[in-house]
């Protein structure tokens, strides 16, 4: 920029510009409440008012101290992105005047935006988070790293390459086109089975909904109680076994456990018409039946994760309300029981949704994989989204090899039965807490039925399943628990190797209260959670015996683990 007349004026349309830019995005997010039906017009117009002359002093102080930094003088009002928030962090945000002030004022836009939807009257909470989101939503994808014209990184890097970046990034995007979705890392360096789920073991047992694993011993003794585990259902196991360094799963081995895992299928058009008791019947309480046949006990360890431990206690009443004490302990990793808040999740579910899901997918047919990937992107946008449009489509960068976002990418469907039950007697009624509320495969369940001991752990950052929703689930169940907050989010928290000894966590024996009480009172333990759960574990695990080669004479291995079901994805 000059520093003449014609560059200060220049320099002054812009601010002004981008001093307008914050009023019509609010305009139009109010605009869309508008036609969304809410309750916009009753915004306090002294509240409004207050708020817009505090925005567009901020928007003068900001241009005037860039014009004052433009004239090498100290800046003296800057706007500070949000802590972790990187977008801006490049030097080139910072040379220039006019980057300078292009994403300092989108930050204050940003922030005008989030106070704004605080003004904004809703029927309870719920309607405020969903007015949250969507804010989120519109200012993320405003933002000016996002677009080639107001990106200085692109502009830089389209100068140094002499175009290849642009050219680069228009193949990138083609190749996702043609992909049908935005590649996140180099998929051609994984190979389920090959390099990422490669824990020895064999498939001892399938049906038409899951395959079930038993892995190779890796101890000269085991303990005689078998493990079985329950993996969600709406992404693949192997988040539990990447690599040897980080599974989850070979830990398990390496504790003496003889481990059995449900390999989900990965539904097709035929397997539309499943229900939430098919999944019961053919997932956990199939996989119970058989790990116990083939261990020659009447009792096994339980554990699940996400909504295969909903799944999997839900399974474990359905057996208790038969008679049938199946589980001599039973753990659960970010699991959620109580509903009551889901996070942001149960934000992209309502009554209106649900109906027009239940008539149509409801009936039969399939919840699209692409449809759950993108809910769960776009929980975290700037990471999951903007991020790979920024690196891959404006300066052409291809992503790197990443194992954690390689199965993040390997996506399954849903039966539509199964999802419309799911979201409505569990995300939307919250129906699982009331005892003999639910009737599952012809038996009315009561979580307080279950007196096993329980190993509840929770994560700190987890966006999917709130930690103190999570904690909720303490005051459902019968036995004895153990509740054991992770540092990190869903995924990180929860795959945290007890090798590397990294992060910590929180316990508390003390579950009386709620878990602000629990947290406040809780000691900080470094390391992983995964050898706190092993000691726990261990005295469940019974007496010592030689290990056994997967399988019986009644169940012959079929495969070699991870199994076929595990490899099939879809588009």
């Amino acid at each position: 920029m000059t520093q003449g007349s014609d560059g200060k004026d220049a320099f002054l349309g812009s601010a002004m510009q981008f001093m307008q830019s914050g009023q019509n995005m609010a305009q139009q997010f109010m605009a869309y409440l508008g036609q969304a039906g809410s309750a916009s017009s009753a915004v306090d117009p002294e509240a409004l008012t207050a708020l817009q002359k505090k925005y567009m002093e901020q928007q003068t102080a900001l241009w005037q101290a860039v014009l004052a930094k433009q004239q090498g003088q100290e800046q003296a009002f800057k706007v500070a992105a949000e802590p972790g928030d990187r977008r801006f962090a490049a030097p080139e945000w910072h040379d220039s005047p006019v980057f300078d002030y292009l994403h300092q004022a989108y930050l204050l836009n940003t922030q005008y935006l989030k106070a704004l939807v605080e003004t904004i009257p809703a029927s309870d909470e719920k309607a405020k988070e969903r007015l949250r989101f969507v804010a989120r939503q519109v200012t993320d994808a405003m933002s000016p790293a996002n677009f080639a014209a107001t990106n200085p990184e692109f502009i830089k890097l389209a100068l140094e390459t002499q175009g290849q970046s642009i050219t680069d990034g228009i193949n990138n995007l083609l190749e996702d086109f043609e992909r049908g979705r935005m590649a996140t890392t180099d998929e051609s360096v994984f190979e389920v089975g090959r390099n990422v789920a490669t824990a020895e073991g064999a498939v001892v047992f399938e049906n038409d909904l899951m395959q079930l694993i038993q892995y190779a011993p890796l101890t000269p003794k085991v303990g005689a109680t078998p493990l079985v585990v329950v993996p969600p259902c709406i992404n693949k196991f192997y988040i539990m076994d990447l690599q040897p360094e980080n599974s989850l799963i070979r830990f398990m081995v390496e504790q003496g456990n003889t481990v059995f895992l449900v390999s989900w299928r990965n539904p097709t058009e035929d397997c539309g018409h499943l229900t939430w008791d098919d999944y019961l019947e053919g997932g956990p309480i199939t996989a119970l039946r058989v790990a116990r046949e083939i261990a020659k006990v009447k009792q096994v360890n339980t554990l699940g994760f996400c909504v295969g431990g909903t799944i999997l206690t839900s399974a474990l009443a359905v057996l208790k309300a038969r008679g049938d004490e199946a589980a001599v302990s039973l753990t659960l990793l970010t699991t959620l029981l109580d509903f009551s808040e889901p996070g942001e999740i149960g934000l992209f579910i309502d009554e209106q949704g649900l109906v027009m899901r239940e008539a149509t997918i409801g009936q039969g047919g399939l919840l699209p994989a692409r449809d759950l990937q993108n809910t769960f992107s776009f929980l975290r946008a700037n990471d999951l989204v903007w991020n790979y449009v920024q690196s891959k489509y404006l300066k052409g960068q291809k992503p790197p090899a990443f194992d954690l976002l390689y199965w993040n990418s390997d996506s399954t469907n849903l039966p539509g039965p199964f999802a419309c039950w799911y979201m409505r007697n569990l995300y939307l009624d919250n129906n699982l807490r009331t005892p003999g509320k639910l009737t599952m495969c012809g038996e009315k369940i009561d979580l307080k039925t279950l007196k096993m001991p329980v190993y509840l752990l929770a994560t700190r950052e987890d966006h999917i399943v709130p930690w103190r929703s999570s904690y909720l689930g303490t005051k459902l169940l019968g036995g004895k628990k153990r509740f054991v907050l992770g540092a990190s989010g869903h995924i990180a928290g929860v795959i945290n190797p007890a090798s590397k000894n990294k992060r910590s966590f929180w316990i508390n024996d003390n579950l009386r209260g709620g878990p602000e009480a629990w947290l406040a009172a809780a000691e900080e333990k470094p390391g992983s959670w995964w050898n706190d759960w092993a000691a726990w574990l261990k005295p469940m695990t019974g007496s010592l015996r030689a290990p056994r080669s997967p399988g019986s004479v009644k169940y012959k291995p079929i495969e070699p683990a991870p199994g076929r079901y595990v490899k099939e994805r879809v588009i």
